[in-house]
């Protein structure tokens, strides 16, 4: 059986890794180098590296960061943000990312998944969905980082990807960014039950437990957060424990202590 994966997710805008409430960052809490040492020291399983800058600049900046992050990160790296072309996908791998998250251009153009899944395999395309909740059990997609409504829901779009060739599902809930109240259920549950490839989610961890109860929801196969893991010493380690001390089936690393 595959082992249920935590990952670390690092926002970086203009040069600075921020935090994120409902899609508007609020403060920088670091430096992304620094902190991905930690992580590294720390057991996450994968790390992913998103551009949330606003605007499509500092793109070059973006990959110098990921090229250095890349020497000192020992688990798989993921990077995304503003990727709108193959040369995007290839510049991202090419300065050290194992995976590409898509997200606008996956939605404005579906193709753009097939051709990535194509020239790199579908392991390598991460579908990324924000989508908050617009109506009764309707929870609609939203693009332009969270800004830019598009009418579908997400379940339906979740499963136009997969067909695509898309890799993996990383499913955001726009409500419960930043909250601390714990994943969006009523979001995931239907999405994850109708996926037959992995789904990531991501927005809303305030405790570990949190994570394990993300991880209880049928269907998903990895937990994602960010702020959380910025404010405690040995984050990703703590939350590994608890992770075990529930019961989950995670990845223990060598020499790992309870």
């Amino acid at each position: 059986m595959v082992k249920k994966r935590l990952i670390v997710s690092l926002l970086w805008r203009d040069g600075f890794l921020i935090q994120s409430i409902n899609f508007k960052h609020t403060n920088a809490v670091g430096s992304v180098i620094t902190a991905m040492e930690f992580f590294n020291a720390w057991e996450a399983d994968e790390i992913l590296l998103l551009n949330v800058t606003r605007e499509d600049k500092n793109f070059q900046k973006f990959l110098q960061t990921l090229k250095e992050l890349s020497k000192y990160c020992f688990v798989p790296l993921t990077a995304g943000g503003w990727v709108q072309s193959l040369e995007r996908v290839d510049l991202l791998l090419e300065n050290g990312a194992d995976k590409v998250v898509v997200n606008t251009q996956a939605y404005k153009t579906p193709e753009f998944i097939t051709a990535v899944a194509q020239k790199y395999g579908s392991q390598c395309v991460i579908v990324s969905i924000d989508a908050r909740k617009t109506g009764e059990a309707r929870h609609e997609v939203f693009i332009d980082r969270g800004r830019e409504p598009t009418g579908r829901e997400a379940r339906a779009w979740a499963l136009a990807a997969q067909e695509r060739g898309a890799g993996e599902i990383f499913l955001t809930s726009i409500d419960h960014d930043g909250s601390k109240q714990g994943y969006d259920r009523e979001l995931i549950a239907p999405v994850a039950a109708a996926m037959k490839i992995p789904v990531i989610i991501f927005g809303g961890v305030g405790n570990w437990e949190h994570l394990a109860g993300g991880l209880k929801i049928s269907g998903v196969d990895a937990v994602a957060a960010g702020n959380i893991f910025h404010y405690f010493e040995q984050s990703v380690r703590q939350a590994k424990r608890h992770l075990i001390s529930v019961g989950m089936d995670v990845r223990i690393p060598d020499n790992f202590t309870m």
